[in-house]
């Protein structure tokens, strides 16, 4: 008896010693070359090296994030499938309408991993040059002009929705199943604007494909030091900076949690993680998994609030 409770007390150090032992699969909700999937891939790759085992990146799009992260609050909670994901799906989403999923409860919370401000960009058929002249010519086109999102319930979604409260403009919303299959759209004029994040909308900028107009942020970006923010542009700020977080299933053991944990503390750390980040104007975060665990709570709290005062719901 006593040897079979000394096994048993001994079982979660053997298995945060030998863990991992194969492969990991990090879930991006959202499709390639968006914002979630260049941050968890940067992640992933450091991930690699430090844990001796591949950490491969599966994007699972649809439904504004639900799908890949209710994927994932149902697998098996083993420490091999990881998620990396947004305020859309784990603060806002839960705000706004009813998931499969409880953002807190199924979910073991393991780091922030980044923040990164948004940008407003329209599209460049559009004749305006600043947030002025946006107002000025949706204004005189009710109805007409549209914006995009990565779903409905994203962090996308309700800053164009926030900004239609702010402007009392008539736009219509138009989901995609991520940000970066609207710009086609964008390109073509079909779609007006949106609200992406500047991570993934930067090399579109440089193209050409759309044009940016202000920052959702509290400070100019390095990136674009030209581009004010919004408040510099004469609108309230609602400076919301869209966050990466990353999660395993509810019940994965707290010895493989608090190892993936101090990994990534320590990857937020490294000063080429941060550089690749800054390229992008995120800013490393690497917090404990209380830490996490706190914010994601105040912030489900704060935009149901805020859903609430702008009578939103997309149940």
């Amino acid at each position: 008896m006593r040897f079979l409770v000394a096994l048993l007390l001994a079982l979660p150090l053997q298995v945060f010693a030998q863990y991992p032992q194969r492969a990991i699969k990090m879930i991006v909700p959202f499709p390639p070359a968006g914002a979630t999937d260049i941050v968890g891939r940067i992640v992933a790759q450091k991930l690699t090296e430090r844990l001796g085992q591949s950490v491969f990146v599966e994007n699972r799009p649809g439904a504004g994030g639900t799908i890949g992260s209710d994927i994932v609050a149902k697998s098996a909670p083993d420490g091999y499938t990881l998620l990396m994901a947004t305020s859309s799906t784990h603060s806002i989403g839960p705000a706004l309408q009813k998931l499969p999923y409880d953002p807190i409860k199924d979910f073991a919370q393991i780091t922030q991993v980044a923040t990164v401000p948004d940008v407003l960009v329209v599209s460049p058929k559009l004749p305006v040059a600043n947030v002025k002249e946006l107002i000025e010519y949706a204004r005189a086109r009710p109805g007409k002009l549209n914006f995009a999102s990565s779903g409905i319930g994203t962090v996308v979604h309700l800053n164009g929705e926030l900004f239609k409260m702010l402007t009392g403009l008539d736009i219509v919303h138009v989901p995609y199943k991520g940000t970066a299959l609207s710009i086609p759209d964008l390109a073509s004029g079909n779609v007006s604007m949106l609200f992406d994040s500047l991570a993934s909308a930067m090399p579109n900028i440089k193209s050409g494909t759309v044009k940016p107009l202000a920052l959702n942020a509290t400070r100019r970006s390095h990136l674009l030091p030209d581009v004010p923010t919004l408040a510099e542009a004469g609108l309230p700020a609602f400076d919301r900076y869209t966050w990466f977080g990353m999660f395993a299933p509810a019940g994965t053991p707290p010895e493989i949690v608090k190892r993936l944990e101090a990994e990534c503390m320590r990857i937020a750390q490294l000063p080429d993680i941060k550089e690749k980040l800054r390229a992008l104007s995120s800013d490393a975060v690497g917090n404990s998994s209380a830490e996490f665990t706190k914010e994601l709570d105040a912030e489900i709290k704060m935009w149901t609030d805020v859903a609430r005062q702008a009578k939103l719901s997309f149940e």
